[in-house]
């Protein structure tokens, strides 16, 4: 068997007996369907699967080989599983495909999976030389380099400090544009020596690795993660089934801060200030699970160092808000009501020679 072959051996899902324990009462149901939203290499998928007999899963992931290597590994439940290549912000589009409305059980695992942090020809690793690419589906988009090459300082200089938060953004956007001229960025090993020259050296031993901010902000940008996963988790919440449940899963505070917005706005009742009565249509629709954010314990991040930042926020919906798949489908496809991300903008500006 090759390495790759090997890697769901290694893979280990983060919080996979919390997150089944919490999501138990609602996929325990006869016929109940579960969405994985981020597929990855199946272990939480597997874990559904094994723990829930009457269970079916439907596993979305954008990486093809991530989709491929969970198929080998969950062909033991048949038709049971079912692989889509689609992002997580298409959940609405798979399920209504599939023939549902709505779903009992779903989750997200978010971020950078480990398959695509351990192929080291991925891109997505800062510590070994390889292509700038951090595409999670690598047969469309911008790559990394093309960021790095071809957007404007200012542009840089917001990705490193909105997505990065990295406080010397604008001097290593100045630098990146600088260096460039000479000759452009093809690998991450040209990157890190930069960073590395223009990061002071105190901010270095403060804050650890000095391209881990700079390498987060361009995989947020080259994948559209924030933008896609507000529309996403908007778009779950509208297919989740009356005393259904999901659970997400997020690795740093941009993310975690999108999830508890869009759980906030489902577990507040919208009555209006001064109404005396709360209305039906005005109470909350979501009920949280978990109080506050979850972390793993001590065990689990010793046993798996990956999981030290991983944040747990579950919910259950409680009220039905006449929200299905195909009205979820609607609202995207109207672009009124369609969320633009700025990513997504600076792509556009891309393909029609606006950046420069």
């Amino acid at each position: 068997m090759t390495d790759r072959g090997q890697a769901h051996e290694r893979h280990v899902p983060i919080m996979r007996d919390r997150i089944l324990d919490l999501l138990a009462p609602a996929l325990s149901r006869e016929g109940a369907v579960h969405v994985d939203g981020t597929l990855g290499m199946g272990g939480h998928a597997e874990g559904v699967l094994e723990r829930f007999a009457q269970c079916r899963v439907i596993g979305i992931d954008r990486d093809g080989e991530a989709l491929a290597l969970a198929g080998e590994r969950l062909a033991r439940f048949g038709d049971r599983f079912t692989a889509v290549h689609a992002t997580n912000d298409q959940i609405a589009r798979v399920v209504l495909a599939a023939g549902l409305q709505h779903v009992d059980g779903i989750v997200f695992d978010l971020g950078v999976s480990s398959l695509q942090l351990d192929e080291e020809d991925r891109g997505f690793a800062y510590r070994v030389d390889a292509p700038l690419d951090m595409r999670m589906d690598q047969t469309s988009g911008l790559t990394a380099a093309d960021v790095l090459n071809e957007y404007p300082v200012e542009e840089l200089t917001r990705i490193l400090r909105d997505y990065g938060e990295e406080r010397f953004a604008r001097k290593i956007a100045t630098a990146i544009v600088r260096e460039r001229a000479t000759e452009p960025f093809t690998t991450s090993a040209r990157l890190v020596e930069l960073l590395r020259r223009v990061i002071p050296v105190a901010s270095q031993r403060q804050s650890g690795h000095p391209a881990k901010r700079t390498f987060q902000a361009l995989r947020i940008e080259v994948n559209d993660e924030l933008g896609g996963w507000a529309r996403a988790v908007a778009a779950a919440i509208d297919v989740l089934a009356v005393g259904g449940r999901m659970a997400a899963l997020s690795f740093h505070s941009l993310e975690d801060r999108l999830t508890k917005r869009a759980i906030a706005a489902g577990t507040t009742s919208s009555t209006p200030p001064g109404l005396p009565v709360e209305l039906p249509e005005h109470a909350p629709y979501l009920r949280a699970l978990t109080r506050g954010a979850e972390e793993p314990d001590d065990a689990e991040v010793l046993a798996n160092p990956r999981a030290a930042s991983a944040k747990l926020r579950a919910v259950e919906r409680i009220r039905d808000t006449g929200t299905t798949a195909t009205t979820a489908v609607q609202r995207r496809a109207t672009p009124s009501q369609a969320p633009t991300s700025r990513a997504t903008t600076s792509r556009r500006a891309h393909r029609k020679g606006a950046v420069r």
